[in-house]
């Protein structure tokens, strides 16, 4: 077999993998629905804040003090639903599992990069069947650093034992993954189909761009690309 550059292949968690937008949406529902104020879209909207995390349950307390139903047990109580019902409906992308299993049975090694906190990546990553594919999940407490520093993916690097020339990242926000990484020299892969928020979509100099997770199969063919219609792995050897 020819061999690939990469023998390290990093992944983006929420919205690379499965669907955290749709999930949350499904959260939001469920949450409002118990409080019988506003609508899932309303507090959707208090995850995009700037001032709160994506995934920071302080949102459902800020929503409820503005719309003045705002209790403690009330507040713990929606907090626990939200986080179960959004791991309920976690959804993985259309090939992912059988991707994954390709590329690990080829003999790269693969890992995580996450803003998220280790409980949560450690749920979510359970609840889909995805952990053990995964060497190595560098989630936020690990360095302190939000992306788009590079800090969380200088560490991959060195827990992955491996450089960013012999490194390909996968992720969905251009802003969030591709640029920090490319900085670092890592080839880069655009998830287009998992990103809800860049509006027009620019794949942010990333070196390829997919819209659907198998085609990464595709980039990792000896001549760069896979012909379609064609499922057997010729994967290269690392």
């Amino acid at each position: 077999m020819i061999e690939t550059p990469y023998k390290v292949i990093l992944f983006d968690m929420d919205n690379t993998l499965f669907d955290l937008v749709h999930a949350k949406s499904r959260a939001c529902r469920a949450v409002t629905a118990r409080l019988g104020a506003g609508d899932a879209k309303d507090l959707f909207s208090y995850f995009l804040r700037r001032q709160g995390g994506f995934d920071d349950p302080e949102n459902i307390r800020d929503f409820m003090l503005d719309h003045s139903c705002y209790e403690r047990d009330l507040f713990c109580e929606c907090t626990s639903l939200y986080r179960e019902e959004q791991t309920r409906n976690l959804t993985l992308y259309p090939g992912v599992e059988s991707t994954l299993a390709l590329l690990a049975s080829s003999g790269y090694r693969l890992g995580i990069v996450t803003d998220a906190w280790l409980a949560e990546a450690t749920t979510r990553l359970q609840a889909t069947c995805l952990s053990r594919f995964f060497d190595h999940v560098v989630t936020h407490e690990m360095t302190g650093a939000h992306k788009p520093s590079s800090l969380p993916f200088l560490l991959a690097l060195v827990l992955m034992n491996t450089t960013a020339r012999e490194t390909l990242l996968i992720g969905d926000s251009p802003r969030r993954d591709i640029a920090p990484a490319g900085i670092l020299g890592m080839h880069t892969v655009y998830a287009r189909y998992g990103d809800r928020f860049s509006h027009p979509k620019s794949d942010g100099g990333a070196d390829h761009a997919i819209d659907s997770f198998p085609e990464l199969l595709e980039i990792l063919e000896p001549n760069g690309r896979k012909k379609r219609g064609t499922r057997q792995s010729t994967l290269g050897s690392h």
